[in-house]
């Protein structure tokens, strides 16, 4: 009779006193630096995921080692370095600022919790930050995905790793998890927020154009609710703001592969339009929080380009929540939601808090 190894746990210190309360804010993740090495292992990491790729490992492995990672690194280098910014990845930037004003926010409330940011792939670990909290005396834990829109490759993949954690430690805090926030009425007007702010120092557009990251056709045939999200995410943003269905289409970007994926295609339907005869377009990306690469390079700057080449005149790219207020509000909002029933009341330190949230902001601005 033969038995299988015993499981081999990380171990911690001996229970404690201590008792504490955090929110653990997830994003995708980004590369290192814009270089060929550090894309390298990134997209290793992103493109190992079975998440992300839903094709037989061994064929799959052979395909990403022996033909995408030869190649695609240096190609997407480029990308990187034509948005990189003085403090690094935008996105890493964003997210980080986020997650030190939230913490401010929720001070602000009455909230004693810790915020950290983590990244699904690449640095800092879901993992690093999970045992950084809990060797700080963190026992409650609230998983909040940077996704609005909830979709099988992203937020569960971000839960895959927390569960990846708790799997190999023995004491594992309570956890909470926030699966989507795309019909959230303060998210629906931080949206909305933008849009505006943006018509009134831009002018209004003839056409607004909502792209949504996109994923492979079969996950929606398969139960993955992501594209009906992101359909109410623009139903809802274009009744907020008083738009009639000819005045703004639903795309998605960033296609990866040959299979079929959520159509209607962005970068085709900018290029349908201009043919048409439509000259001037506003675009944003709702399901992102924060720019990144696929807002700053592929939209502001690619699609732009086929825009005009195809005829267009004004393509103006309306940027993302980033630390908006009504955005830094909102998701605030949605973390007290789920922080409920938690014992996170306290007396906030105003001096901390003020401090936290002005060197944020003097991140931001020296972007």
């Amino acid at each position: 009779m033969s038995f299988s190894p015993e499981p081999t746990f990380v171990h911690g210190q001996p229970p404690s006193a201590a008792s504490g309360t955090a929110v653990l804010y997830c994003n995708l993740g980004t590369p290192d630096a814009p270089t060929a090495a550090a894309l390298r292992p990134y997209l290793a990491q992103f493109l190992s995921d079975h998440r992300v790729i839903e094709i037989p490992k061994a064929l799959w492995w052979f395909i990403l080692h022996g033909i995408i990672l030869r190649v695609r690194p240096k190609k997407s280098a480029a990308k990187y370095a034509s948005i990189w910014t003085a403090d690094g990845s935008p996105l890493k930037v964003w997210t980080a600022k986020q997650a030190t004003l939230l913490r401010g926010y929720l001070g602000e409330r009455g909230h004693h919790v810790e915020v950290r940011y983590a990244m699904r792939y690449g640095q800092p670990s879901v993992a690093a930050q999970l045992n950084s909290l809990k060797a700080e005396g963190v026992t409650r834990i609230l998983v909040l995905p940077a996704y609005p829109q909830y979709s099988g490759t992203s937020t569960a993949s971000v839960f895959d790793a927390v569960y990846s954690w708790a799997a190999k430690t023995r004491r594992i805090p309570e956890f909470r998890f926030v699966n989507h926030y795309h019909d959230h009425p303060g998210y629906i007007a931080a949206l909305a927020a933008r849009v505006r702010a943006h018509w009134a120092t831009h002018g209004r557009a003839e056409k607004l154009v909502m792209s949504f990251h996109g994923v492979p056709e079969r996950t929606l045939h398969l139960g993955d609710p992501y594209h009906c999200e992101c359909h109410k995410t623009a139903r809802l943003l274009a009744e907020e703001l008083g738009l009639a269905k000819e005045l703004y289409r639903v795309t998605f970007q960033s296609r990866f592969g040959k299979a079929k994926w959520l159509e209607p295609y962005t970068e085709p339907t900018l290029v349908a339009l201009a043919r048409a005869g439509v000259k001037s377009v506003d675009v944003m990306c709702p399901g992102f929080t924060g720019d990144c690469l696929e807002t700053l390079e592929e939209i502001a700057q690619e699609a732009k380009e086929a825009f005009v080449h195809a005829g267009g005149k004004t393509f103006n790219y309306i940027a993302c929540l980033n630390d908006s207020p009504e955005w830094l509000k909102a998701l605030s909002d949605i973390a007290q939601q789920h922080l409920s029933g938690w014992p996170t009341q306290g007396v906030p330190d105003v001096q901390a808090l003020a401090a936290s949230r002005a060197a944020a902001l003097a991140r931001g601005a020296r972007q």
